[in-house]
């Protein structure tokens, strides 16, 4: 039967690779690469680093695929919804081409159970039964945990609840239940727009990588610092990978 493995490998440093990891590279034949946009050309050459510094006497290939990109605009739930369809027509499309007895991988950027669509949309092939795999599942070292080592900071204080959120979320306000919560996906610089002094924010982009960028301090006084320098390093670039957690300001950390 066919297998497939969706590989965690981390935040972008090639030293973030687990065991594993590493061990579920060295079992794969045909590594599946779907990336899009500006990025595309340095995301795929970093997954290629990866895979020649761990993969050792064993022959392998990779094969591109354009990944589908979601519609701006309109609701924001049936964007993503149609997006996830039109994933799963190019995973049906690279999963028909596999051999029978082959193994696919695909290596999905920081931790597959977080922010990642992969584990749903082969969920949903499964569930359609037009195709027949066996499926696992390897963790990996997410931006979230990547950002708080960088920063040398706990994610929590003590007793303190943590919510990881996106900017479109954090655009409704601060949750009143949190003490301390991390950001993603936010393009929108969301940070920018909350009235509250007692924040501290801890900043980073491109962690793990050779362009990492960081920041830290009180909200208020490094709000503007912060977008000014992820607008630069985005044309510098050609495009930005970013998160950021922002904790109330007080005592009991962990």
């Amino acid at each position: 039967m066919k297998k497939l493995l969706i590989i965690g490998i981390g935040a972008g440093n090639p030293e973030y690779i687990t065991i594993q990891a590493i061990n579920a590279l060295n079992q794969a034949d045909v590594f599946f690469i779907l990336d899009k946009g500006i990025s595309k050309e340095k995301l795929i050459h970093l997954r290629r680093e990866i895979c020649e510094r761990y993969i050792k006497d064993r022959d392998y290939r990779f094969v591109e695929a354009g990944s589908p990109e979601r519609e701006r605009g309109g609701d924001y739930g049936v964007a993503v919804k149609d997006l996830n369809l039109a994933k799963q027509q190019v995973f049906e499309r690279l999963i028909g081409d596999l051999g029978e007895d082959e193994c696919g991988a695909f290596l999905v950027w920081g931790d597959p159970a977080l922010y990642d669509s992969t584990i749903r949309i082969l969920e949903a092939i499964l569930r359609d039964g037009r195709h027949a795999f066996e499926y696992e599942v390897i963790p990996g070292i997410s931006s979230v945990q990547a950002l708080a080592a960088r920063h040398k900071v706990p994610l929590n204080r003590i007793g303190g609840t943590i919510e990881i959120t996106t900017g479109r979320r954090l655009a409704e306000g601060f949750p009143a239940h949190a003490d301390s919560v991390v950001v993603m996906l936010d393009a929108e610089d969301t940070y920018r727009r909350l009235n509250a002094p007692d924040l501290d924010i801890y900043w980073g982009a491109y962690v793990g990588t050779p362009d990492e960028i960081l920041v830290a301090g009180k909200l208020k006084d490094v709000a503007e610092d912060i977008a000014r320098v992820r607008q630069a390093a985005r044309e510098a670039n050609g495009w930005i990978m970013d998160t950021y957690l922002l904790r109330r300001a007080g005592e009991g950390d962990a």
